[in-house]
């Protein structure tokens, strides 16, 4: 007889099964769960050294997934100067002063992530603006999509960046108009001219900056990410390091550049994604990552009609598709999974037009804008449509000023795609967005702008219920991720990644109170990720 080192009980266990969602406890042995049913029938498992977690009710679910983040990233993000939410140019320029006397002489200003339409209206930052604020020591700050960047004058001179540079494939200098002049502001691989002067940041500052963002991850409930690397090796070895140490309280699943799939697939046969005892490791590399347009907020999503504030602008595709469709192909027939960015409704368009047949394993990432006729495709195709619900509450802000009401409709349609058959799974897009599993959730389920404005829903017709985003963040999320034999869900042989909430979030009483709805266990593999039990 197998006895349990660990019984939950006491509680309502929400398992993600759709033929048997529900239980009362959880017996865990050796990091996997041995049993779920009721509290009487598990306590029938205990042992001598059977450790207990009484739950009081609360309700317990699967570990969540965040399906979008750019880990290294937010983290390193967390130590730069924080421009978001700032009202008004005097708070944006006050900011920029004062974190520019922590930088040691000579460093670049990085981060930012900066909101035009909050801090503007809507218009964009210059580099003349960011030289009032910070002269002598060059600038470089991205809008928070990242799709967008803004330089100083002092950048712009070390990258060389004047009247005469051509825009590269894929990329958008903006120039005044009446003279051409760079204004500073660099669209998608127009901040490649900047970035490359910029030193980036060594395995060991990487290393530095995690545990804060790990901390975050285990307060949220959130037990594995999928991260869409920018920059491969630097990351992952950061990622040894704390894992090394045994300091790595979160799963990380790994989308290399495909324009190095070739690389993604040596370091893939390298580290093979279970150890010889069949255990999942903490660090995967899943596939690649692609793009094929830019984003709605930077105005370079690619559409089949132009915005509505810009005449004759469609957005663009990043990427040649033929030259991505190749890309693809060589990645997946190395058995690689492809993870392929696509926002406005062109590009997902194209990037149905250029699979080839089923794609079982290929994930859409963002899929924000859709047209009808398209949303079966998907389905057809079978991908998973990887999307990240804050945006629509975030987006809902200025989107029809983009795009226009009528487009308003095809935005972020999670019950279409439920409806058609189409595989949801959710994320943050960290830090475009927070990494907080509950405002997803409530972003899916209510589609309340965070403006205050639509109390009823923002389209509520494509709002969907908990259970059903709550699929997206657990079961539909290990399938993203191809892991969904060990994760997912809460049944006898899965890892015990779990997480125990204060409310029960599925009962409709509460379908205003999730985002008040607080995490008050982590567990990763049956060990607690948060040092503290409820009760």
């Amino acid at each position: 007889m197998t006895y349990a080192d660990l019984l939950l009980f006491d509680g309502r266990v929400w398992t993600g099964l759709s033929d048997r969602p529900d239980a009362e406890a959880i017996a865990v042995s050796g990091g996997r769960i041995v049993a779920v049913g009721t509290t009487a029938d598990l306590f029938a498992l205990d042992g001598p050294d059977t450790r207990y977690i009484d739950l009081e009710g609360r309700l317990a679910t699967p570990g969540f997934h965040d399906c979008h983040v750019h880990f290294a990233g937010g983290c390193l993000q967390l130590g730069r100067v924080q421009l978001k939410d700032a009202k008004d140019e005097a708070e944006f320029g006050k900011r920029l002063r004062e974190f520019d006397r922590t930088l040691p002489e000579g460093a670049w200003m990085r981060g930012g992530r900066w909101d035009h339409d909050r801090t503007f209206g809507g218009a964009l930052p210059t580099a003349a603006l960011i030289d009032r604020y910070v002269a002598n020591r060059p600038v470089f700050l991205q809008r928070y999509d990242g799709h967008m960047a803004v330089a100083n004058s002092l950048a712009l001179r070390i990258a060389g960046v004047t009247r005469s540079t051509a825009g590269p494939p894929g990329g958008r200098i903006v120039r005044y108009p009446a003279t051409g002049e760079p204004t500073g502001v660099l669209q998608d691989e127009a901040m490649g001219l900047v970035w490359r002067h910029i030193p980036a940041p060594t395995a060991g500052e990487i290393a530095a900056a995690l545990p804060a963002g790990l901390a975050l991850a285990a307060r949220m409930g959130v037990t594995s990410v999928h991260d869409m690397l920018g920059d491969g090796g630097p990351c992952l070895e950061a990622y040894r390091r704390l894992d090394e140490r045994g300091e790595l309280p979160l799963r990380l699943n790994l989308y290399w550049p495909i324009s190095r799939w070739q690389e993604a697939v040596g370091v893939a046969r390298a580290a093979p994604p279970v150890s010889a005892d069949g255990t999942p490791e903490r660090i995967r590399l899943c596939g690649v990552k692609a793009f094929v347009d830019g984003s709605l907020g930077s105005s370079t999503a690619w559409f089949h009609e132009p915005y509505a504030n810009q005449p004759g602008d469609c957005g663009f595709p990043v990427v040649e598709m033929a030259e991505l469709a190749e890309q693809m192909h060589a990645a997946r027939a190395a058995g690689l999974q492809v993870a392929a960015h696509a926002i406005g409704d062109r590009a997902v368009s194209e990037l149905l037009d250029a699979m080839d047949g089923p794609q079982h394993g290929l994930r859409i990432e963002h899929a924000q804008h859709i047209r009808p006729q398209d949303v079966p495709r998907l389905a057809e195709a079978g991908v998973v449509a990887s999307m990240q619900p804050y945006h629509a509450i975030d987006d809902a802000r200025w989107m029809a000023e983009r795009i226009g009401e009528a487009r308003c409709a095809e935005a972020f349609p999670f019950r279409s795609l439920l409806d058609a058959g189409v595989a949801l799974a959710f994320g943050s897009d960290w830090p475009v967005a927070p990494l907080d599993v509950m405002a997803g959730i409530d972003a899916a389920v209510n589609r309340r702008p965070v403006d205050g404005t639509y109390a009823e829903g923002w389209h509520p017709e494509q709002r969907i219920g908990v259970p059903e985003a709550l699929v997206a963040y657990t079961r539909n999320a290990a399938r993203a991720a191809l892991a969904q034999e060990d994760l997912g869900t809460l049944e006898p042989g899965k890892q015990a990644d779990l997480v125990v909430l204060d409310r029960d979030i599925t009962d409709p009483v509460n379908r205003d109170a999730i985002t008040e709805t607080s995490v008050v266990l982590t567990m990763l593999a049956g060990t607690e990720c948060v040092p503290h039990a409820p009760g």
